[in-house]
């Protein structure tokens, strides 16, 4: 494939790696931009780069939780022009698909169109759907939901920039009640923390066995390049997969509001404030066409 002045700069926006160090990397790999990354990162030119995707589409994400705190749900419904995601009678409808998705048992978004409407049981939610796309005079997408529950503690959720991005954080909590202003602003300033930060996981134990081993392959490759003996060698891989799970790892990253602690250290300080225990158990992050 030949490689394009324009693959070049959109290899180099992602990575931050030089011009020809771009082209020779989409040379080597056939233009395939994934197999480009890689290869910038085997040779020490770029760093860990998040597949965070194009936007593609506009819309808005909500999230819809529970009286209880305890369960709760982010929607993304795609429209075709910003001027309809910011349209009332849009946003009102996304509200009734979020409050479908708090409470369907559905598996995939498939599964969830084939259901019945709540709001209408004479039709379908794909059918509910088509009825919007008419009154609204846009084609319109239910894309994608996910459901978090945590009944040990409660879910917080943070909306950013108006539905772009949607957070949904769960906290497994002793001697804590979940209404109190000093809880709610603990929940909401870690779920702000996933929606800036974009973590991987939770916790170093929550990241998936074969993302962590293809990083530690990235890293033995980068140490390799060192040309330092094997035993050192392995020292720095170990080093850089541990600097990883400290800039991925929720609980691990330092706090964006106060960087001396990390995301840890302050729910523990939020607990030890109020008299009981708090853990992050798990999140949820959607960004618009991701």
């Amino acid at each position: 494939m030949a490689v394009t002045a324009a693959m070049v700069k959109e290899l180099r926006e992602m990575t931050g790696a030089g011009m020809m160090d771009c082209k020779k990397a989409l040379t080597a790999t056939d233009g395939d931009m994934d197999k480009a990354v890689e290869f910038l990162r085997e040779k020490g030119l770029a760093g860990a780069t998040k597949k965070a995707g194009r936007i593609a589409a506009e819309g808005i994400v909500m999230t819809k939780v529970t009286a209880d705190e305890k369960k709760a749900v982010v929607v993304e419904v795609n429209a075709e022009t910003d001027f309809v995601a910011k349209n009332e009678k849009f946003q009102n409808y996304v509200s009734d698909v979020a409050e479908q998705a708090l409470n369907t048992s559905a598996a995939d978004i498939d599964a969830f169109l084939a259901e019945k409407w709540a709001k209408d049981p004479s039709l379908t939610v794909a059918e509910a759907l088509s009825s919007q796309i008419s009154i609204i005079g846009e084609n319109m997408k239910i894309r994608r939901f996910a459901q978090l529950a945590e009944e040990n503690g409660f879910v917080a959720s943070y909306i950013h920039a108006g539905g772009k991005i949607g957070v949904l954080v769960t906290f497994n909590v002793e001697g804590i009640d979940p209404a109190s202003d000093a809880f709610q602003k603990c929940g909401r300033d870690i779920a702000m923390q996933v929606a800036a930060l974009n973590p991987v996981s939770a916790t170093r134990e929550d990241v998936p066995a074969d993302v962590a081993a293809h990083e530690m392959e990235i890293y033995k490759a980068q140490a390799a390049e060192s040309g330092k003996p094997e035993a050192i060698q392995e020292k720095i891989a170990l080093g850089r997969m541990d600097k990883f799970y400290k800039e991925n790892c929720l609980a691990e990253q330092d706090f964006v509001k106060n960087p001396d602690l990390t995301v840890a250290q302050y729910a523990d300080e939020c607990a030890k404030e109020m008299g009981g225990k708090i853990a992050i158990t798990g999140f949820v992050r959607f960004a618009l066409g991701e």
